[in-house]
């Protein structure tokens, strides 16, 4: 009889702590441990920092910029219109692996309405991501915004500059002198280039 009492005593301590457990549980939430993968986030693109200024944008922008109002208007259609030669994009994709772009244009010049998009539908053709070109919108006389211009030397606009780990290969200024992918394909395969304002 005294083993039958000692096993109910047991049985409902054993109960209660359970009950009790149960209880506390439902005012925390329940943590599951269930072993999964961490996923990876695709890189976030990036975002415009450039102001309207008189109705052209002026710093660091982006291709969603230039493809939305009013720069649409010149963008889209010479960006759709523009036919890559696509044997010159696919070597020119070939050394840009570890080539980084900065992009000077401004949205009041008809030479950057011009090369502008044909140059990011080349990039595209070439597998070259967004993240790879810095795209910096200037003012008239090419000296702002300041902390992005200053020490780049940018006299004409477009300007194109390509850098391989931190040095320059070369640049682009504002028209080909051959065309807009042979003369880019000259710059990052290590070709001798001058661009269309160098003797």
């Amino acid at each position: 009889m005294k083993k039958i009492l000692i096993a109910i005593i047991a049985l409902a301590t054993i109960s209660c702590g359970t009950q009790k457990t149960a209880q506390d549980n439902s005012t925390k939430p329940v943590k599951e441990t269930v072993n999964t993968p961490e996923l990876k986030k695709a890189p976030e693109p990036e975002k415009s920092l450039a102001q309207k200024v008189n109705g052209h944008l002026l710093g660091k922008a982006t291709k969603a910029d230039l493809m939305s109002n009013p720069y649409n208007s010149w963008f889209n259609s010479r960006y759709d219109a523009y036919q890559v030669d696509s044997s010159i994009a696919q070597e020119i994709g070939t050394y840009m692996k570890d080539v980084d772009v900065r992009l000077y244009m401004g949205t009041w010049c008809g030479d950057s309405k011009r090369e502008t998009p044909m140059f990011y539908k080349l990039m595209e053709e070439a597998g070259v991501s967004e993240s790879k070109i810095t795209l910096i919108t200037v003012d008239r006389s090419k000296s702002k915004p300041v902390d992005l211009v200053e020490g780049y030397n940018v006299v004409r606009v477009p300007t194109i500059i390509f850098y391989r780990d931190g040095q320059e290969l070369g640049r682009y200024v504002e028209r080909p002198r051959e065309s807009l992918e042979k003369d880019i394909l000259k710059i990052v395969s290590g070709q001798e280039y001058k661009h269309s304002y160098q003797n």
